[in-house]
């Protein structure tokens, strides 16, 4: 009997702040792995998603929207992570706004081309352009800035032209025995997943009022009886006007991102769920 030749590789998500890298990483893998919001830097440490299609194994590292020092437009490589993802790549996808090219998009590519990996050039959110026909010209421009795999324009919110890109990153899969199990979609741990579902509804309730940097600490989670899981979490910001923020009048505000966290981690690990926040502040730029 004959064993089938299995592909495996890394696949690094780049791109600026709010291009659609978590929405696209989450429709891929067919799961909310990633969180999402309109708030710029959102996603704040790499997240792995997997999607295994019979011998083909794409592993999608979603990075942080790079951060520029806008004085010198200069990447900040200090709070930038995906330096080292990228020397392991298959693939880079360099997701870009529309048919917005902009300095920081001519910085990222100089930057990543450095890794002489081959480059797929993302053009997301097409289904906001009401004239398709700018797309070829600005297609054109493209292809004299680098020698791209592909140039592909998508809707990672409608998912146009997701399983185009889909067979184009099979194809470049290298044949190498797969890293993960058949029906792993992530490397999130429990602790992350709880912390980024409670960290989306501090950005969906405070919106425009949410601290510019702001963690959430799982302090203890622990499973009683086989039947209920307990936590308790902390949420970190700088200073005590911030505490107040998130607290809310009466602390209104708290205990409904405390009650729709809690039903959402319900959901996701399908177990009743008792759940504690406490709001602190401390120096969070060290």
């Amino acid at each position: 009997m004959k064993i089938k030749q299995k592909n495996c590789g890394y696949i690094t998500i780049i791109g600026k702040a709010n291009v659609g890298k978590s929405t696209l990483l989450n429709k891929i893998v067919g799961k909310k792995i990633s969180i999402v919001s309109r708030k710029k830097n959102t996603t704040q440490s790499n997240i792995t998603g997997i999607k295994t299609q019979n011998n083909h194994q794409s592993i999608y590292i979603d990075t942080p929207g790079i951060i520029f020092d806008k004085k010198n437009n200069h990447i900040q490589y200090s709070k930038n992570s995906f330096h080292e993802k990228i020397k392991i790549s298959t693939l880079i996808m360099l997701i870009i706004d529309r048919i917005y090219w902009t300095k920081y998009d001519e910085i990222i590519l100089n930057e990543i081309k450095k890794n002489k990996i081959p480059i797929i050039i993302l053009i997301n959110k097409i289904d906001k352009i009401i004239n398709k026909v700018i797309l070829l010209p600005f297609i054109d421009f493209l292809k004299k800035k680098f020698d791209f795999v592909d140039i592909i324009p998508i809707s990672a919110k409608k998912t146009k032209n997701i399983i185009l890109l889909n067979n184009v990153i099979k194809s470049y899969l290298p044949h190498q025995p797969h890293v993960y199990p058949e029906f792993h979609i992530t490397t999130n741990s429990q602790f992350f997943t709880i912390s980024e579902i409670i960290r989306e509804q501090l950005i969906l309730f405070l919106g425009d009022e949410l601290p510019s940097i702001i963690k959430v600490e799982i302090e203890s989670c622990e499973k009683k009886e086989k039947i209920t899981l307990h936590i308790r979490a902390i949420i970190w910001v700088e200073n005590i006007r911030q505490k107040a923020i998130v607290i809310g009048h009466n602390g209104e505000r708290i205990k409904k991102i405390s009650i729709i966290s809690r039903n959402n981690i319900e959901k996701e690990f399908h177990i009743k769920t008792h759940l504690i926040l406490w709001v602190k502040y401390k120096n969070l730029k060290k």
